[in-house]
């Protein structure tokens, strides 16, 4: 039995107005918004069965979000039928709907209302919400006075306890600290047992594998792949080859010297691949495209801890000087021991010259799994040489003839 069906669904936007700035417009030429509107989602068909967990997967302005806001009924479709059968909880934005000159109490008996929850139900919950957020002892405390890590503890642990029947995710579980974020899968997985269908949207894959029992691949609007999570993963990587950001004009491109036109990770067999383990060795390959030749060129690889953007990481040939000549080129990253530990990332790959940013692609998806053991922030490659061993001394006093035993 299938608690969620979509139909052929499909969901135009219409663009308010004519706009004067005609970059704008060009840049959106390849989402077919010629004539003032653009199709964010396209005759897209899926089921999810009752108690399963479905990741759904993609690159910027796949059209996750839209489908999700279809789901909660934020929107409707502009094509096709929708099918729910049960009661839903979104989880979409952590924290929604608090008042910072509330209590953290009182924001839970706020939030819930606005989640759905009855009375009731909070108070029977409450300890359980403020024990699970860690904020026990500041349930009585202004949540403007909260860190920013309290404050989404708080909002992920009042929709975790929502007695739902489909529960829809969107970049949820990249709050708090490791530790937290550990708790929050649990919950899920606790929430999966017992029955609830679950809807995941998130860009950190080793999540989507653990947690899911089937997968969907969205790009530009269609659904392109589903099946298990680590088929549909796959696919993802193999789609990273093509360009991952919204096409420039052909005006804008022909005044760029040189382009990026892939960031591939590959595995061990030389495979795409979005799965990479800390202190092993990481490659990727870079192609380019040059129309004039670039002197003293550099290209760039940086790493981003995803949820914050946070740089991680940051490598460069820029000792290296390259010189392009026109036509098209790749060249290979690698290291022996990747330094990342376990988590979500991003990584984006520049090529500039001695002036200026030629030019620039982020946002390839890319997960890091356990490997070498790492506490802290990175893994730092190292090695353990024993210099030498000595026999312990006993320090029992000596005993002649006549001693007598204890």
């Amino acid at each position: 039995m299938y608690d969620l069906e979509f139909h052929s669904v499909s969901k135009r936007y219409r663009l308010a107005g004519r706009s004067s700035n005609r970059g704008l417009l060009d840049k959106l030429r390849w989402f077919g918004r010629r004539s003032g509107s653009f199709w964010a989602l396209r005759d897209v068909s899926f089921g999810v069965r009752s108690g399963e967990a479905l990741g759904i997967i993609g690159h910027n302005g796949a059209g996750k979000s839209t489908l999700l806001k279809l789901i909660s009924n934020i929107t409707s479709p502009t094509e096709g039928e929708i099918r729910i059968r049960g009661r839903i909880a979104a989880l979409l934005e952590v924290g929604s709907g608090f008042h910072p000159e509330l209590t953290g109490r009182e924001n839970v008996y706020l939030s819930g209302s606005i989640l759905g929850m009855r009375r009731a139900e909070i108070n029977n919950k409450l300890d359980s919400i403020l024990e699970f957020a860690g904020v026990l002892n500041f349930a009585d405390v202004p949540v403007k006075r909260y860190s920013s890590g309290m404050y989404v503890r708080l909002g992920f642990a009042i929709a975790a306890h929502l007695d739902a029947d489909i529960l829809l995710l969107d970049e949820v579980l990249a709050v708090g600290d490791a530790k937290f974020q550990e708790r929050c899968q649990e919950r899920i997985l606790e929430l999966k047992a017992n029955g609830t269908t679950i809807v995941f949207i998130s860009h950190d894959l080793a999540s989507v594998r653990r947690l899911c029992d089937r997968g969907l691949l969205l790009n530009h609007g269609r659904l392109i792949a589903e099946g298990t999570p680590s088929e549909v993963i796959s696919e993802y990587a193999l789609l990273g080859r093509e360009r991952n950001r919204v096409e420039e004009s052909e005006l804008v491109n022909a005044r760029k010297p040189a382009r990026v036109t892939a960031f591939t990770f590959l595995d061990e067999s030389g495979r795409p691949t979005t799965e990479l383990q800390t202190g092993f060795p990481a490659c990727a390959i870079v192609e380019y495209e040059v129309m004039h030749p670039v002197q003293h060129a550099a290209i760039s690889v940086l790493f981003y801890a995803s949820g914050d953007w946070t740089v991680a990481s940051h490598f460069t040939t820029i000792d290296l000087p390259l010189h392009l000549p026109a036509g098209t080129g790749a060249i290979e990253f690698s290291t022996d021991e990747l330094t990342l530990p376990p988590g979500a990332y991003a990584a984006g790959c520049s090529i500039e010259d001695d002036r200026q940013q030629i030019d620039f692609v982020s946002k390839t998806y890319f997960t890091v799994v356990a490997g070498k053991p790492v506490r802290g922030r990175f893994h730092s490659p190292h090695t353990w040489r024993e210099l030498r061993y000595t026999e312990a001394v006993s320090h029992e006093p000596s005993r002649t003839e006549g001693d007598e035993k204890p």
